[in-house]
C-alpha cells in the first residue's frame, strides 16, 4: 500500500506545486510591486518569463519549434511529502481503482475499433474483388481493370485527402512519434480526436485499396490516441470536467496510459497479449515499472477477449462477405512441425538472408523517404498526387501480372468447391483460367493482403505455387513496399515485410526440395520472421506470427 500511496501522490504533486508557485508569482509580481524589488524576501518564487505560454513552444536555435519536453521524474521535496501525508485511504483506493478502470477501457475500445476496422476493410475489398471476378468471368478484362483501378483510386483519394487537409499527423504508422513521447518528447496534435478519426477512416481506405501497407502500425497509434483521450476526458474543446480526472492530469500518468494503448494496439493487430507488452517494454518505452507491467498486460488481455468474442460471432456468418473469422490474425498453430538435426542449416540460412535483406531494405527505404520528403515539401497537391500515383501503379501490377502466370490444373483430391475458388477467400483463384484450373499468382495478388498472407502461409501445399510466380510476387512486393511507405496515408511496415519475407521463405523451400522435412508454409513463416527481425531489429515480434 505504501507504493500505491506514493503512486497516488505523484499524480497530483506536480499540479499542486505548480499552483502554489504560480500563486506566489501572482501575489509578488515585480511589475506590480516595484517599491520592493531590491528586497530579496519580496522576490517571486518563479520569475515570469514572457517567452513562455500555454502553447507548447520551445526555442531551437533561432527558430520556434512546437515541441515540449516532458518530465517523468518525481521531486520528493517537502511539499510532495506533505501532500502525500494528507491523502486518505479512500483517496488512494479511488486512484488505484481509476487507473485499472482506464486500463480496462483502453483495451475494450481498442479491441472494438480494431475489429470494426478489419471487418470494414474485408467487406469493402471483398465486394470490390467479387465484382472484378465477374468482369473477368465474362471476359470483359478492360472493364474489370477500369473498375478495379477506379475503386482503388477513390479509396486512396479519400485516405490521402483526409491526411493532407485535416490531420497530417495521421499519415504513416505513428510508432516513431509514440516512441518519442514515451521517451519524453511531446508533439502537439499527435493524439487528438481528429487524428484518431482520420487514422481510422484512412486505414480503412488505404488497406481496402490494396496498397502494400498494413493496418498493424496504425492500430498502435489508434490505441495510443484512445488512451490519451480517455486520460484527458476527451478532446480539448469538449473535455469532461469530472474531478477525478485531475488525478491523471500529469505527464507520468498520461505516459502510463499511452503505454497501455500502444500495447493494446499491437495486441489487436496480432492477437498477442504478451507480444503487446513486450513491444512496449523492448521497443517504445524507456521508463518502466513493475506496476505498469501488470496494468499493460491487463489491457492486452481485455483486447484478446473482445477479439475472441467477435471471432465467435463471425463464425456464425454475421460479419458480412469477407469477415468470417479472420480478424487480422495469421494462425499457423495447426502446422505439425517435423524436422531433423540437419534442418538447422536451412533455418540458419533463412536467418542470415533475413538479416542481410532487412539491412539492405532499410538502407534503400531511407533514401526513398528522403526523396519523398523533398516532394512533400512542395505542398499538399504534390502529396496527394504522389499517393494517387502509387495507387494507380499498384492496381495495374496487381491486375495485370496474373495474366503472365500459367493456369494450373486442380488436384483431383481437392473438392470442386475448394479448387478453383471464385467467391470468398481461398487458395485457388480461377481468375482467367478454365474450369478445373487455377491461377496461383492471382491467388496472391488479386486478394486482400491478409488473405495473401494466409494463402502463402498455408501448410501442406508444396506444389500449389510455381517458383516463377513466387519470384514475381517477391520482387513486386519489394518494389511496392519501397514506393508505398511514406505516402500521405496511414500505413505500416509490418504487413509488407511479412509478405516479402514469406515470399523468399517459399522460394528457399522450393530450392531445398527433398533436402528438408520442414513444411513450405512453415518456411514462409520463418522467412517473414527473419526479415522482420532484420529490418526492425526486434527479437520477439516474429513470434506473433
Amino acid at each position: 500500500m505504501g507504493d500505491e500511496s506514493i503512486a497516488a501522490n505523484e499524480s497530483n504533486h506536480s499540479m499542486n506545486m505548480e499552483e502554489e508557485l504560480l500563486q506566489g508569482v501572482e501575489e509578488r509580481d515585480p511589475e506590480s510591486n516595484t517599491n520592493n524589488n531590491n528586497n530579496p524576501l519580496n522576490q517571486p518564487l518563479l520569475k515570469r518569463n514572457r517567452t513562455l505560454s500555454s502553447n507548447p513552444l520551445a526555442l531551437v536555435g533561432a527558430k520556434v519549434s512546437y515541441i515540449e519536453s516532458l518530465d517523468y521524474e518525481i521531486n520528493e521535496n517537502d511539499l510532495f511529502k506533505q501532500d502525500w501525508r494528507t491523502r486518505s485511504r479512500a483517496q488512494v483506493l479511488q486512484y488505484i481503482f481509476l487507473k485499472w478502470s482506464l486500463a480496462f477501457l483502453v483495451g475494450l475500445l481498442t479491441g472494438i475499433i480494431a475489429t470494426l476496422i478489419n471487418l470494414a476493410i474485408e467487406n469493402i475489398a471483398g465486394y470490390k474483388l467479387l465484382a472484378v471476378v465477374q468482369y473477368i468471368h465474362k471476359e470483359r478484362y478492360m472493364a474489370g481493370f477500369l473498375y478495379f483501378t477506379g475503386i482503388n483510386f477513390l479509396l486512396t483519394f479519400m485516405a490521402a485527402i483526409l491526411c493532407v487537409c485535416f490531420a497530417p499527423t495521421a499519415a504513416g504508422p505513428g510508432i516513431p512519434e509514440i516512441k518519442a513521447y514515451l521517451n519524453g518528447v511531446d508533439t502537439p496534435n499527435m493524439y487528438g480526436a481528429s487524428t484518431l478519426f482520420v487514422k481510422i477512416i484512412g486505414s480503412i481506405g488505404a488497406v481496402a485499396a490494396g496498397l502494400d501497407l498494413g493496418k498493424e502500425g496504425p492500430l498502435v497509434h489508434i490505441g495510443a490516441c484512445i488512451a490519451s483521450l480517455l486520460g484527458q476526458g476527451g478532446p480539448d474543446n469538449h473535455r469532461i470536467k469530472w474531478r477525478w480526472l485531475r488525478y491523471f492530469n500529469n505527464d507520468r500518468d498520461r505516459r502510463d496510459l499511452i503505454t497501455c494503448g500502444a500495447s493494446s494496439g499491437v495486441c489487436a493487430a496480432f492477437r498477442a497479449p504478451v507480444g503487446g507488452v513486450l513491444f512496449a517494454l523492448e521497443e517504445v518505452a524507456t521508463w518502466w515499472r513493475s506496476a505498469l507491467l501488470w496494468r499493460t498486460f491487463f489491457s492486452t488481455a481485455v483486447v484478446v477477449v473482445v477479439l475472441r468474442a467477435f471471432i465467435e460471432l463471425c463464425h456464425e456468418g454475421k460479419c458480412g462477405l469477407f469477415g468470417e473469422g479472420g480478424l487480422i490474425m495469421f494462425d499457423v498453430s495447426n502446422v505439425s512441425v517435423r524436422y531433423h538435426v540437419m534442418d538447422i542449416i536451412p533455418v540458419a540460412l533463412i536467418g542470415v538472408i533475413g538479416g542481410v535483406l532487412g539491412s539492405l531494405y532499410n538502407h534503400v527505404l531511407h533514401k526513398v523517404l528522403r526523396l519523398y520528403n523533398l516532394i512533400n515539401q512542395k505542398g499538399k497537391v504534390y502529396k496527394l498526387l504522389l499517393s494517387l500515383s502509387v495507387a494507380l501503379f499498384t492496381s495495374a501490377c496487381q491486375y495485370g501480372l496474373p495474366f503472365l502466370a500459367k493456369c494450373t490444373p486442380c488436384d483431383p483430391s481437392l473438392p470442386k468447391s475448394v479448387c478453383p475458388t471464385n467467391g470468398r477467400s481461398g487458395n485457388y483463384k480461377q481468375f482467367n483460367c478454365p474450369d478445373g484450373h487455377y491461377n496461383d499468382l492471382a491467388t496472391l495478388l488479386l486478394t486482400t493482403n491478409d488473405d495473401a498472407v494466409r494463402n502463402i502461409f498455408s501448410s501442406n501445399t508444396p506444389n500449389e505455387f510455381h517458383p516463377t510466380s513466387i519470384l514475381i510476387f517477391f520482387a513486386l512486393y519489394c518494389i511496392l513496399g519501397l514506393v508505398t511507405f511514406g505516402i500521405a496515408v496511414p500505413s505500416g511496415l509490418f504487413l509488407p515485410i511479412i509478405l516479402m519475407g514469406s515470399g523468399y521463405g517459399r522460394l528457399l523451400a522450393m530450392l531445398m526440395g527433398p533436402h528438408t522435412n520442414i513444411d513450405h508454409g512453415l518456411f514462409a513463416v520463418l522467412g517473414a520472421a527473419s526479415l522482420m527481425a532484420g529490418s526492425m531489429r526486434m527479437t520477439f515480434q516474429p513470434k506473433h506470427l
